[in-house]
């Protein structure tokens, strides 16, 4: 029986990349499935050569190739990520941060009575929406760098980055246009619609902090902790 040596599992590596595969934890998975499939093709069809075998477990994945295992994989990730963001929300409704939470809800509660108020709220979108597109091109960098220097780029390790600034971004600008369109004024709203603003506003802002603050800070151990070889890896 025919084995496959490391220069063929070094070739299906980039096989994965070449047909738009770019993390390496998705890559090694479908590596590990080709490797396997390849070799039990071997037994059946001994004369094949390696790229003729390759191509025959590459057909059972169908039209689409990898698409449909690349897009699970991110499903799961994606849950695994709002896990991770809610356990650390969960912290901020727990002494002693209870007393931060609750300061901020005061201070936007406080402040969407004032007359002009409107002007302070999109004042203050602008900033977190500066300092996201900051965030944002930082770990784009990042990421080039280690593109650049063939280094591994994990799932997670993606997600950890831009998904974040998908969600955060995105409802921050929409919330930008809408009050500057719209040239809301918030003092003139009952109690009860200030309520829910302040409310959305300071989980906008713990997600904001959580997102861009605890997470890179987090980052390494969050990524040993999903994937066991990541030291291994990035210490090659």
């Amino acid at each position: 029986m025919m084995k496959l040596t490391q220069n063929h599992i070094e070739q299906l590596f980039k096989f994965t990349r070449k047909h738009y595969v770019y993390h390496y934890d998705v890559q090694s998975e479908l590596v590990d499935h080709l490797a396997n499939d390849i070799e039990e093709i071997w037994v059946a069809q001994p004369l094949l050569t390696f790229e003729q075998a390759r191509d025959k477990s590459f057909k059972k994945f169908g039209v689409f190739g990898f698409m449909d295992v690349v897009e699970e994989k991110q499903k799961q990730m994606n849950k695994r990520y709002w896990n991770i963001i809610l356990n650390f929300a969960k912290e901020w409704f727990t002494l002693p941060k209870i007393v931060i939470t609750i300061t901020i809800f005061l201070v936007f509660f406080s402040v969407l009575q004032v007359k002009f108020s409107e002007y302070i709220f999109l004042g203050t979108l602008l900033v977190l929406i500066s300092l996201e597109g900051i965030s944002a091109y930082k770990i784009r960098k990042k990421h080039k760098e280690k593109e650049v220097k063939k280094e591994k780029i994990f799932l997670l390790e993606a997600m950890l980055g831009t998904t974040k600034n998908t969600y955060t971004g995105f409802t921050f600008v929409n919330l930008f246009n809408i009050a500057n369109l719209t040239r809301f004024d918030f003092s003139h709203l009952n109690i009860y619609w200030l309520f829910v603003i302040s409310v959305v506003l300071t989980l906008l802002c713990i997600l904001f902090y959580i997102s861009n603050y605890v997470l890179p800070e987090k980052a390494e151990q969050l990524l040993i902790e999903t994937y066991p070889e990541y030291k291994i890896v990035n210490n090659l």
